[in-house]
């Protein structure tokens, strides 16, 4: 353990961020599982709402510095792709 009272303090204040973006990251996987679920299914219309949800809280983590841009935006597509190619 640290002794150093600024030290000690990065050590509480690493482990709250570490929680908040692990929940952040919990919650977009979950969406991301609604949009597979939907493409499993075969429901398009199910799909392209769970996609919009989905897109809203990558983009959410994105903004609050969870996801890196670029690694947002290869979810965003992958997912769209995917929507897009159902029948």
């Amino acid at each position: 353990m640290a002794n150093i009272k600024s030290a000690k303090k990065r050590i509480l204040v690493a482990e709250t961020k570490a929680a908040r973006n692990k929940a952040i990251r919990s919650k977009v996987k979950t969406y991301v599982k609604k949009v597979e679920a939907a493409i499993t299914a075969g429901d398009k219309a199910a799909a392209q709402a769970a996609l919009l949800a989905a897109t809203s809280e990558i983009d959410k983590a994105t903004s609050k510095g969870v996801y890196h841009k670029n690694t947002a935006s290869r979810k965003v597509s992958r997912l769209s792709k995917a929507v897009n190619a159902m029948a």
